[in-house]
């Protein structure tokens, strides 16, 4: 029987025997346990790709080929659980935003209005080449040291001195206006 099951994923014709003999049993036991039918549809199609996948782990000493597929189903369902709630969590991370009242805006456009220097800065810099623009960014506004912004970027010090050199004297044509520490040390 052992053999037979590890037919079933590399040869399409016993795959479909297969299939067909069991997609109502695992439809059933998927709509036992999810109320929405697209849902059902697409965890019972994830089953059958598992199923091809672990073809040849099914062992009939242990069990009937269904008793098998239902555990097979089972690991799909709880993965989507897992998944559907991970994706809950997040949402409601990003949907659980408080109201702010009349001091709350105007301490926000305080810090948007302090911010306007370092956005403009981004932007200036969005045309420097990634690596230079990558070291100015982490160095000027981000405040790394140029030792910490090449371990950051996995080079070397020397090379990030001299992406920061470039990307500086390209900065002084384009950011003439924009007060930071695009001199500072470069410790």
């Amino acid at each position: 029987m052992r053999r037979k099951q590890a037919e079933i994923a590399t040869d399409p014709v016993a795959f479909e025997a297969f299939y067909r003999r069991h997609v109502e049993a695992v439809t059933r036991f998927l709509a036992r346990r999810v109320d929405d039918p697209h849902t059902v549809a697409d965890l019972v199609a994830e089953v059958f790709v598992a199923v091809l996948d672990s073809a040849h782990t099914y062992r009939s000493g242990l069990g009937s080929e269904i008793a098998w597929l239902y555990g097979v189903a089972r690991n799909t369902l709880s993965a989507e659980r897992r998944r559907a709630f991970r994706e809950s969590r997040l949402a409601d991370r990003v949907g659980g935003r408080r109201l702010l009242d009349a001091d709350d805006v105007a301490r926000m456009e305080e810090r948007i209005d302090a911010a306007e220097p370092a956005r403009r800065a981004f932007e200036a810099m969005a045309g420097l080449p990634e690596g230079e623009r990558a070291v100015l960014e982490l160095v000027a506004i981000d405040q790394l040291t140029v030792t910490e912004a090449a371990a950051a970027l996995g080079i070397r010090q020397g090379t990030a001195r001299v992406r920061l050199h470039r990307a500086r004297q390209t900065a002084r044509q384009t950011l003439k206006d924009v007060p930071l520490v695009m001199e500072g040390t470069t410790r």
